[in-house]
């Protein structure tokens, strides 16, 4: 395991890049077909042509834009829509600070490339061990939002009917995408799977009793079982690390030491004395 992460880090970035680019096509045509659902229900609700596709571009978060089209739709103000948006879109902030060690630059860089940090690509891009493909992140959301744009786009001047997605039996793909980004995540990593299975039972039991959206929010809790299950590999491999390094340096002493000899030989008393 730990020579398939070291093999992904010494990828090139272009081919980070293009790996990115084809695992997110895959998110980026759910994220399309979903996309074309959002224009027009908005469109439906009012919404006119243009707020839409600003709202897509700006926002860029399925679950955050829904949850904004639901609550307008139920006839709440636009400070509960923004407020239930922005509490859905509060996952962004552990995410973030999980890659924010891979991100390169100063502040605004920073900020910039915080940008491609989406459900899918955060995901994708995970090694394991923390460490994240900044260039596979990069890819996979650069492919995402323009489907998602040109979806809302589309559904905004087809107006297609809310429902026809659901019908089709469409609206499964990205459900069915994350689970299996989330398989291949346990499957790599077995400190993983406690919170997986703990979150899964956890979504079930409360179903139940709450709607989706507040079920998963609480499953979500589980991830906090890797606070209390940190691994003891790392620091093992960092140990190993430092010890090969003071080889190295040890090492260059010492041919150091030899080539200064060479070029300036010690005599012993008795040639200095003849």
């Amino acid at each position: 395991m730990d020579s398939l992460r070291t093999a992904k880090a010494a990828v090139s970035p272009r081919a980070s890049f293009l790996s990115g680019l084809k695992t997110g096509s895959g998110l980026a045509v759910a994220s399309f077909l979903l996309a074309v659902s959002f224009g027009a229900i908005s469109t439906s609700q009012g919404w006119g042509h243009l707020a839409p596709v600003i709202c897509s571009m700006a926002v860029f978060s399925g679950s955050a834009q829904f949850a904004l089209l639901a609550t307008l739709g139920s006839g709440g103000g636009i400070a509960g829509a923004v407020t239930s948006a922005a509490l859905i879109n509060s996952r962004f902030i552990p995410m973030g600070i999980a890659v924010a060690g891979d991100l390169r630059g100063g502040r605004f860089r920073r900020a910039l490339e915080g940008q491609a940090v989406v459900d899918g690509s955060w995901a994708a891009a995970h090694l394991g061990g923390g460490r994240f493909d900044r260039y596979l992140l990069f890819g996979a959301t650069a492919i995402q939002w323009p489907a998602w744009v040109a979806g809302t786009a589309l559904g905004v001047v087809v107006s297609p009917d809310p429902d026809l997605l659901h019908r089709l039996g469409l609206d499964v793909l990205t459900p069915a995408l994350f689970v299996a980004l989330l398989f291949d995540e346990v499957r790599r990593e077995r400190i993983n799977r406690l919170p997986a299975l703990l979150g899964a039972a956890l979504a079930a039991g409360l179903i139940v009793f709450l709607p989706a959206g507040p079920a998963l929010v609480g499953a979500a809790l589980a991830a906090l079982v890797a606070l209390f299950r940190a691994p003891a590999s790392p620091p093992a491999r960092a140990e190993s690390t430092e010890e090969a390094n003071r080889a190295e340096a040890a090492g260059q002493a010492e041919e150091t030491d030899r080539a200064d000899k060479a070029v300036h030989p010690v005599h012993s008393d008795e040639e200095v004395a003849r």
